[in-house]
């Protein structure tokens, strides 16, 4: 992905000087892609004011969207939040026993603590039907940051954290699962005798499409071609056929790496399995940009063997396939040739842009703070002052823990 772009850019700059082509060139690699951290704050921040155009590109990773752009089903909004528990004054817990002369005596009852806050809270989220139908593919996903801190029997444990990464296709959806979050987060606290925290650390919107960008960019990743893999490569892939046991292929990659899809077939195999209500999928978290200029998101086939009948790749073939130059550079260089040419065309021909932000206008009736334009969801700090692990090495050898401030 990162590659790719930069390709993009670097081609893009070489020949604008070359040929004196005048304009400014913003190259964006930002953070946290997988809780969307990033791109929703530097949106809030003015990042993305003044641009003209934007183009994003992702190497292929689900059907149909391989070597072609979003058409009108861009990717819906996420939200992810920490959730803090914890137990800071077990001695008040409702049945302690304060006659005693000896303080939280082994025998005495404590409080629950944070492990138990956290637990219910699990709990209570599994129940997903009291958030959203189960309809319009929306996920929630979570992580268990920190959990314990407990020595003895009569000491709780004093903190949990969880995190929850929600994403569905509306804002108005990630409203509602926030608002249970926040319901079932307070209940738990309450049962178990702790104080809560809740911070946000994604609040991202969904895409607004652009047929005009979409269109310009495919028309360049025709130009440009999809991936071919020659012999050396073929050679690489069936490596690892043996490696796996199986049977040698003349053709071990899948085909779809190399086979263009125009944006309006990808549309509609896209459409057969969703609701007609249903206006955005998935997620990633390129979406906030879109709200800011014209944007496309286009997608080239990445290597990937060709499925066999009972055969499942163990993740080492994919990070093996995008790691060796000989068989990813096809990737590369397709993408980077597509942006350079989408660029040029923008930076040239000024009927393009002039179309893409039509449409924006449109799309959004007014552009910028339109009457159907989303502003910016992030009222929230960047979330970085959490106890992420630290990898240290001592005399016991490599190791890791968990910060005490």
């Amino acid at each position: 992905l990162g590659i790719g772009s930069l390709t993009g850019l670097l081609a893009a700059k070489a020949a604008m000087e070359r040929h004196g082509i005048k304009g400014r060139l913003r190259y964006f690699g930002e953070p946290a892609e997988k809780v969307r951290g990033s791109k929703p704050i530097h949106a809030a921040h003015g990042y993305y004011d003044g641009l003209d155009a934007m183009i994003s590109f992702h190497p292929a990773y689900m059907l149909p969207l391989f070597n072609t752009a979003r058409w009108d089903t861009h990717c819906g909004a996420a939200y992810a939040r920490i959730f803090t528990f914890e137990c800071k004054h077990p001695e008040t817990w409702m049945t302690a026993n304060d006659s005693g002369p000896i303080a939280a005596a082994h025998v005495a009852s404590r409080a629950p603590g944070a492990n138990d806050a956290l637990f219910s809270f699990y709990g209570l989220n599994k129940s997903t039907g009291s958030m959203l139908p189960y309809t319009q593919g929306w996920s929630l996903s979570d992580a268990i940051l920190t959990a314990g801190q407990a020595t003895a029997d009569n000491l709780p444990h004093s903190i949990a954290q969880i995190q929850y990464l929600w994403r569905t296709p509306t804002i108005e959806q990630a409203n509602v699962v926030s608002q249970v979050l926040e319901h079932n987060a307070k209940a738990a606290a309450q049962s178990a005798h702790c104080e809560l925290r809740m911070d946000w650390v994604s609040k991202s919107r969904p895409g607004l499409a652009n047929h005009a960008m979409a269109q310009l960019t495919y028309d360049n990743l025709v130009a440009a071609g999809a991936p071919q893999f020659n012999k050396e490569a073929i050679k690489i892939a069936q490596q690892i056929e043996a490696e796996l046991g199986l049977d040698i292929s003349e053709e071990p990659f899948d085909p779809v790496c190399s086979n263009l899809i125009k944006p309006q077939d990808a549309e509609a195999m896209l459409r057969t399995a969703l609701p007609p209500n249903q206006l955005n999928s998935t997620s990633d978290d390129y979406t906030d940009m879109t709200w800011h200029c014209p944007t496309s998101r286009f997608y080239v086939g990445r290597p990937m063997l060709k499925s066999r009948d009972g055969v499942k790749y163990p993740v080492w073939v994919s990070n093996a396939l995008g790691g060796i130059p000989k068989v990813i550079n096809p990737m590369i260089f397709s993408a980077g040739k597509t942006i350079a040419g989408t660029l040029l065309d923008l930076l040239t021909e000024e009927k393009h842009l002039s179309a893409a932000w039509q449409e924006f206008n449109q799309r959004t009736e007014g552009g910028a703070g339109g009457k159907k334009w989303v502003a910016p969801l992030c009222d929230y700090n960047p979330p970085i002052n959490f106890r992420w692990p630290e990898y240290v090495t001592t005399a016991r050898g490599e190791d890791w823990c968990i910060p005490g401030n």
